[in-house]
């Protein structure tokens, strides 16, 4: 059986850049359009919070989970969706998973934006890789499509940063 691709985010990414890009979107200062991403847990059902680069591409929207197979994505999977917060504006959204074979445009769309940020977590990939290659990689990187659905009968109240597993 496969190991399921995880990168654990490091002392510094936790405690100090998730947290600090999270406190900025939630104060309505964004970098490169990073939001804070809300999803329930799978097993406490207490809400989580990551922070996250949606990705807007062919009129769609995206969450690619470039550290792998990490705890938001898991919660995602079993929520079926969440909520993407900036400043007081929080928008409610389903979430469907892409097969591996749907994911190589929306990687290179991701790696093009996005690879100052994110690079280092796809060792050997670029916005210049071709399909082959960033289809072997695929089963990696989950990749969701988002759309906005009406919020749930209750409230997003005591959201908990996540200790990891973030985007930052």
């Amino acid at each position: 059986m496969t190991a399921t691709h995880v990168i654990r985010p490091d002392w510094l990414t936790r405690r100090v850049l998730n947290p600090a890009v999270s406190w900025l979107a939630r104060h309505g200062v964004t970098i490169a359009g990073a939001r804070v991403l809300a999803v329930r847990g799978r097993k406490s059902g207490e809400w989580r919070r990551t922070p996250v680069n949606p990705l807007p591409y062919g009129g769609e929207r995206y969450l690619v989970a470039p550290r792998g197979h990490v705890q938001w994505t898991h919660n995602m999977r079993a929520a079926g969706g969440g909520e993407l917060h900036k400043r007081s504006h929080v928008e409610h959204f389903r979430a469907t998973e892409l097969a591996d074979a749907d994911k190589p445009e929306i990687l290179r769309a991701y790696l093009k934006k996005w690879s100052w940020e994110v690079g280092a977590f796809f060792k050997g990939l670029d916005a210049k890789s071709s399909d082959a290659e960033l289809l072997a990689a695929a089963h990696k990187y989950p990749v969701f499509r988002i759309t906005t659905s009406a919020p749930p009968s209750t409230a997003s109240d005591n959201v908990q940063d996540s200790k990891g597993g973030g985007d930052a």
